[in-house]
């Protein structure tokens, strides 16, 4: 076991019998951005996450909406802090809301009074390519979900963009109106390599959100990036995205069971501190714990 303290920033968590999430309901058929989620597709609790992450002193974790159905979404934060309250994590919850509603900012107040709640996600991804796109349209261009976005501050709440890296540039007039909105890239921004100007496009996106300075990045989702993923392969992008952000602007993420779609979750744990053995210790603290300490607000102290 490594001594380092980890505060998880990106996990998940799951009841099936109790809530549903339609992308891990049968059938399964492989289509879509990752595959078949068959292999993940059984209950996953406390218990579990503990037990896979035994080697890595985790001292907290973020629950990051798990793609429950979202009419379930208030019914998961609710789940969610029952498991809290019963075996002491997850330490605090992004929760879903879909900031295009009408009814936004009712579904905005509920979340937040919940007590873990500190941020909400809506995945954004969309990609001209019909096997590479998460949403029908490309919600970050509409109106609608940038006045739901705008409505976050007032709510107290920061937010988890999960999109692909030709949607960056244009989010980021969004965000620099809103700077009391916090936001966190999820999963090492996503790039699509498959593009024809994927790593170009990446670079481009990330630069223009780490010019913000209230905007943070996930260090997490290789299998995202490259199924068949390498340690020698990821590095130069893990590097290249703290050196972007800076080290007290990222965080490193288990994405517990979903990651294990691609590799056992200590390999990606290997291969963070691997690739971080040179920093400095203070620095690799940052990193792994108190970025996410501060950024998400849970109070730990690490």
């Amino acid at each position: 076991m490594t001594t380092i303290p980890f505060v998880d920033a990106h996990v998940h968590l799951w009841d099936l019998d109790h809530i549903r999430y339609p992308w891990l309901t049968g059938p399964f058929d492989g289509t879509g951005p990752n595959g078949s989620a068959e292999g993940i597709a059984r209950d996953y609790g406390v218990a579990d996450y503990r037990a896979e992450l035994a080697r890595w002193n985790v001292v907290g974790a973020v629950h990051i909406d798990a793609g429950a159905d979202a009419t379930q979404a208030l019914r998961e934060t609710e789940w969610l802090e029952a498991q809290a309250g019963t075996h002491g994590l997850p330490t605090a919850i992004v929760a879903f809301a879909a900031l295009d509603a009408r009814d936004v900012d009712a579904a905005l107040a509920a979340q937040a009074a919940h007590d873990r709640v500190r941020g909400i996600r809506q995945i954004v991804n969309w990609h001209a390519d019909a096997q590479r796109t998460y949403t029908a349209r490309d919600l970050t261009i509409d109106a609608a979900w940038q006045a739901g976005f705008a409505r976050l501050a007032d709510h107290g709440l920061s937010f988890d963009l999960q999109c692909y890296p030709g949607q960056m540039p244009g989010l980021v007039p969004l965000f620099e109106r809103h700077p009391a909105v916090p936001v966190i890239v999820n999963h090492l921004g996503m790039p699509v390599m498959s593009d024809p100007d994927g790593l170009a496009d990446w670079r481009r996106g990330m630069a223009a959100l780490a010019a913000l300075p209230h905007v943070a990045v996930k260090l997490s989702g290789l299998g995202f990036v490259w199924r068949d993923w390498t340690v020698e392969r990821v590095r130069p992008l893990l590097l290249e995205t703290i050196d972007l952000f800076g080290t007290d602007r990222c965080l490193f993420a288990s994405d517990a069971p979903t990651d294990r779609l691609f590799a056992p979750i200590d390999r990606y744990m290997e291969a963070y501190h691997a690739v971080t053995a040179d920093v400095a210790e203070d620095e690799r603290r940052a990193l792994f714990g108190r970025n996410a300490d501060r950024i998400y607000r849970l109070g730990l102290g690490v």
